[in-house]
């Protein structure tokens, strides 16, 4: 008899060391070509996604082939651009990425297996090619899959006030600071990207986690404007944000709170103004993913 001496394949571990042996290669590459790397910035090329970039030119190629060879009247055939042939519509995506989670997830929220985690990361990855995840490193939320509610504005700047939001001025301004206070010091030092902070915010339960005191250095650091992934599982349509208050309180019933702006997006401001998400971590190290809609920018990055 012999012994299957075979190792269970390591799926976590293997991605975090082809991902470490790709920014090596995008780091050597910068060091010894410079001219290369801008020649790849005037393209708008990323240089880690070239073999990307070639799929979707092959993509288009093979089903505009197959067009041709279907087709009855190829003489009167007009052949679409490729960027119609590859873009995805925002509504067709939405409604894909809500059916395959609605089979996914089970009726009443709770802690997921960790396959029902893996499924759903794989989805999210083959729907918009990031990566989001349960775990990133060695920490992660006591819940993924919950409620959420709506939230007030935060306060971006010492006498801030509703009125100088654009949006949802109805929602109102907390009366409060979120948990890692202003977003700047004065209305002058507000830029555009801490603008979108507060505009695409959300809460998450981090007075709840089990080594919250015991870790709390390195955890209010590593939440503080962490990117997330929020996901609408009744209609799929998805979002970037990032995490800038704590709460809310256990006894509302609700795992996580948006910003109005968020909330409004998913569909979930109106009624009780709460519903089930998902929520996982963004793996953005390099921030190439900005804030807000998912889907817009996925289409748009499609016919680049």
């Amino acid at each position: 008899m012999t012994l299957n001496t075979k190792l269970p394949l390591d799926s976590p571990l293997l991605y975090s060391k082809l991902r470490y042996k790709n920014i090596l290669a995008e780091k050597t590459l910068k060091e010894l070509h410079p001219k290369a790397i801008e020649f790849f910035n005037q393209k708008k090329l990323n240089p880690g996604k070239i073999r990307e970039h070639a799929a979707r030119l092959l993509t288009s190629g093979a089903l505009a082939g197959s067009l041709l060879l279907t087709s009855p009247k190829m003489d009167s055939l007009k052949m679409p651009a490729l960027s119609s042939v590859v873009c995805v519509r925002p509504e067709d995506l939405q409604k894909t990425v809500s059916a395959q989670l609605k089979a996914i997830l089970p009726a009443k929220t709770e802690t997921l297996s960790e396959e029902k985690e893996r499924q759903i990361s794989q989805l999210l990855f083959n729907a918009y090619g990031i990566t989001a995840v349960a775990k990133l490193g060695d920490t992660r939320l006591n819940y993924v899959y919950g409620f959420m509610g709506a939230e007030q504005h935060l306060p971006r700047f010492p006498g801030d006030s509703v009125s100088f939001h654009d949006d949802y001025q109805k929602s109102g301004i907390t009366p409060g600071l979120g948990a890692w206070g202003y977003f700047a010091p004065s209305k002058q030092a507000l830029t555009p990207d801490l603008i979108d902070n507060e505009k695409y915010y959300v809460a998450v339960q981090t007075l709840y986690l089990s080594d919250w005191v015991a870790r709390f250095k390195y955890l209010s650091d590593f939440y503080k404007y962490r990117k997330v992934v929020v996901v609408n599982p009744e209609n799929g349509k998805t979002i970037v944000c990032d995490i800038a208050d704590s709460g809310p309180a256990w006894w509302t019933g609700k795992h996580f709170g948006g910003s109005p702006e968020v909330m409004a997006y998913l569909g979930l401001n109106v009624g009780m103004q709460k519903g089930k998400v998902i929520l996982y971590f963004l793996d953005d190290s390099e921030n190439n993913v900005s804030l807000g809609p998912l889907e817009y920018k996925q289409s748009l990055n499609q016919q680049s």
